[in-house]
């Protein structure tokens, strides 16, 4: 972590254990994370490192706002290039939750791929090209506010924004 900068996420929401979990749900992304908590990579030495498993999981990241950006100059480029370092030091979690919400939570963020894709999907196509309010895809779908939160924020094809749920568009790198 750099020198001075100490910054905690606190997790208050149960929901946001999810994105938590799932960022290191793999060899790969944990190797990652303790990278980007010691130093800086760009996507050039993400892809190098990791491959496209690291570039997919740099992408989520992302998306869960877990990491933090700058650019950096490169001897013999041109251009500067976009690195990426993990945002966070500390986590506090700090929250209380009946225990159907969290056996739900939990269960959501062990579900198997397979059969979370297939539940994904089906909100990825209730949400359409143009996004919709969270309360009108959980009504849709028959789905408990805490149920619909975990699998978006699991997501790496769906988003929050503010009271809607979107498909998630990543940056490109520069």
């Amino acid at each position: 972590m750099v020198a001075g900068i100490h910054r905690i996420k606190v997790v208050n929401d149960v929901s946001d254990l999810v994105p938590i979990l799932r960022a290191v749900d793999s060899p790969i992304k944990l190797k990652l994370v303790q990278r980007l908590g010691e130093s800086w990579l760009t996507l050039d030495d993400v892809v190098a490192e990791f491959g496209k498993e690291g570039e997919k999981a740099l992408a989520f990241f992302e998306k869960l706002r877990l990491i933090d950006t700058r650019w950096v100059a490169r001897e013999g480029r041109k251009q500067p290039e976009k690195s990426y370092h993990f945002y966070y030091s500390t986590i506090n979690i700090s929250t209380t939750s009946p225990l159907p919400e969290i056996s739900e939570v939990l269960a959501i963020a062990t579900m198997p791929s397979k059969e979370y894709a297939k539940v994904e999907e089906k909100i990825y196509d209730a949400v359409g090209p143009d996004g919709r309010f969270f309360s009108d895809v959980a009504e849709e779908l028959g789905m408990s506010p805490t149920r619909l939160k975990g699998i978006v924020k699991r997501s790496e094809k769906l988003e929050y924004r503010g009271h809607r749920i979107e498909r998630f568009q990543a940056e490109g790198p520069g």
